[in-house]
């Protein structure tokens, strides 16, 4: 009798590590590379981690709490949402690992479309995937500090206001600020650059290749188009004193003139 119940006892004892163990690599399900995403789909259900890992391409690792602050250094991160950035969400209530999703459509100033795992139990069924689902940032200075989430159990957006880190972006940390560098300094050239000046002999010492002859029409019309020379006035020949009484005498000396 005391070698079955200790038989029992021990076999109770193995189910109990086993299923503690389980748990363990349940809840550390996050840690599983991305070549291990169908193995997360094998277990009991899905972390939000490793599926937001697979949408988005951002290669970190553990626990959601712990996206943020790995990301410093590499990745960029920020306060506005952008297409296939991951909201990181910081732990909350019950939500004591934190929780990741990627964004797959910004529709407003206060409005986002999420692709994530593990939030809404569907069917009873954690674990459960969801994809183009709302979330609306209801902080005061529309800085997504907080947003609400879909809730499908009651098809509408969740009651919490869940607090949220920032956004975690694809390509790696200081592109933009390297980028505004640049552009920057190109401005800087540009407007310290000296501006040209040209003096009246910069082409002195520069003999034409081709010797231009005067056209014969360009002489022509220079001749045309000279002053004109003023007419000498001829004097008018006084009448002699002979021909001064004699009318006749008059009238042939004015045919003859």
């Amino acid at each position: 009798m005391r070698e079955k119940i200790c038989r029992f006892g021990l076999l109770g004892a193995l189910i109990l590590l086993g299923t503690g163990a389980n748990a363990a690599e349940f809840r550390d399900s996050s840690r599983l590379g991305t070549g291990d995403y169908d193995q997360a789909e094998a277990l009991p259900y899905l972390q939000c981690v490793p599926y937001a890992r697979e949408v988005s391409g951002i290669k970190i690792y553990g626990d959601a709490l712990t996206w943020w602050d790995q990301a410093e250094g590499r990745y960029a991160r920020g306060h506005r949402p952008k297409v296939g950035a991951v909201m990181s969400f910081a732990p909350h209530g019950r939500m004591e690992l934190g929780h990741v999703a990627a964004v797959s459509r910004v529709i407003d100033s206060r409005t986002v479309l999420l692709r994530h795992a593990n939030w809404s139990p569907i069917d009873g069924r954690r674990g459960q995937i969801e994809n183009d689902v709302r979330a609306v940032d209801v902080s005061e200075a529309n800085d997504w500090s907080e947003v609400r989430v879909w809730y499908a159990p009651i098809g509408n957006l969740g009651t919490t206001a869940w607090p949220v880190n920032g956004f975690i972006y694809p390509n790696k940390a200081g592109t933009k600020e390297r980028l505004t560098l640049l552009s920057s300094a190109s401005k800087a050239r540009a407007t310290e650059s000296p501006r040209a000046t040209i003096g009246a002999d910069f082409l002195k010492g520069i003999k034409p290749e081709v010797a231009v002859r005067t056209s014969p029409v360009r002489r022509e019309l220079a001749y045309r188009y000279e002053a004109p020379k003023t007419a000498v006035a001829r004097p008018v020949a006084k009448a002699s004193g002979g021909l001064a009484n004699d009318p006749i005498g008059r009238i042939i000396a004015a045919k003859t003139r």
